[in-house]
């Protein structure tokens, strides 16, 4: 339930409060009663809002010992101290206005995507800092620092409007976009989270292609998530059971596609949906595929999309080629540049430096599925 409801009720409380800090105390504090009394008492047949009620509540109670009662305490309106269920249809779903909030432009990028992990996607503060590959510390005084800028420069509760919208966008994407890479490690309440983003995005901004090539990338990779697990074990996409993917989101992902491509879209979201939608093909156009890669490479500078058009052009040509790109990419650090070094070896019989560059690819990982996978590379060597 905390997954499924906390971003829905945090926002509601932050559109109340106009104070992350105390809305997040309240509904931590809302969370906790639930899980004593739910076990005992049975689950209330509104959860979202009696999380709600509960948390509006004890935040009620803060206030009233905070110097700022009189100031805030018209905003809370509430009717006894008592946890009570609020009807469904005034339960408010503010998540939209929370991630524009936390992607305001007065904020650094970093600090818009950290925060909005934190407060929407419920992220714990070492899971962001991991994904910023810095120190929990570190990361904890960037969420710090967001939120009192957000309070000091009095940034609004709202849903901008007009030539206001696209320029905040990019960060959204961003935001959105980690959101499903966190559930794409298995967290499948993240993916729905970051589904249920994509649909609102496209739904409030429907002329912007780049909102449907996200919402398109995300619907096609995650129609493969029965397939990516077996007897908890990541299964590479060449080795997955086409049976279990979901044919009818395919669909949808592709019918997505097209209204961003009939949108005139070609920017990095459109271009990683076109090449989500090769991938579900079969036989994969491996050609196709590598010269979006170069596309996307030219458009984000990024040395992991290079990555990938090296293991693509080595499908297309041979691993000589492929180890030719992955040998000038400079991340000494990822694990991918090694596991894929190491594929490639094994291909050209270098078995010794296979198991070298699988080693430190070993070394580096952080997820166990993953772990695994490496490990049973290295036993088939």
């Amino acid at each position: 339930m905390f997954r499924e409801q906390w971003g829905r009720v945090l926002a509601a409380l932050i559109g109340i409060l106009g104070d992350f800090d105390l809305a997040e105390e309240a509904a931590q504090e809302a969370f906790t009663i639930a899980a004593e009394r739910w076990p005992v008492d049975g689950e209330p047949a509104n959860p979202g809002a009696w999380l709600l009620t509960t948390a509006r509540n004890r935040a009620l109670n803060r206030v009233r010992r905070d110097r700022t009662f009189a100031a805030k305490a018209p905003l809370l309106v509430p009717t006894e101290d008592a946890e009570e269920d609020v009807d469904a249809t005034a339960f408010p779903d503010e998540r939209l206005e929370l991630i524009f909030t936390c992607c305001h432009p007065a904020l650094d990028v970093d600090a818009q995507v950290a925060l909005t992990l934190r407060t929407l996607g419920g992220l714990a503060t070492d899971d962001i800092a991991r994904a910023f590959l810095v120190r929990e510390a570190t990361m904890a005084q960037r969420l710090v620092r967001a939120k009192r800028k957000i309070r000091a420069a009095g940034i609004p509760f709202r849903v901008p409007s007009g030539d206001a919208l696209p320029e905040r966008l990019a960060a959204v994407l961003a935001v959105v976009y980690l959101i499903f890479n966190a559930g794409f490690g298995g967290r499948d309440e993240m993916t729905s989270e970051a589904l249920w983003l994509g649909r609102a995005l496209a739904e409030l901004m429907p002329d912007e292609p780049e909102v449907h090539g996200l919402l398109a990338m995300m619907l096609l990779l995650d129609a493969r998530r029965e397939a990516r697990i077996r007897n908890g074990d990541l299964v590479l996409l060449a080795d997955q059971d086409r049976s279990l993917w979901d044919a009818e989101q395919i669909a949808h992902g592709r019918a997505v596609l097209d209204r961003a491509l009939a949108l005139h879209g070609r920017g990095p979201y459109v271009v990683q949906a076109a090449i989500a939608s090769l991938h579900a093909e079969e036989p994969r156009d491996w050609g196709q595929i590598a010269a979006l890669y170069g596309e996307l490479g030219r458009l984000t500078g990024s040395p992991v999309v290079e990555l990938n058009r090296a293991i693509a052009v080595a499908e297309e040509r041979n691993p000589e080629s492929g180890l030719e790109i992955i040998d000038r990419i400079p991340l000494e650090d990822y694990h991918y540049v090694h596991a894929a070094r190491g594929e490639l070896l094994r291909r050209l019989g270098r078995t010794a430096e296979a198991r070298d560059a699988y080693g430190r690819a070993l070394a580096l990982v952080h997820d166990d599925g993953e772990r695994r996978l490496l490990e049973r590379k290295l036993q088939e060597l």
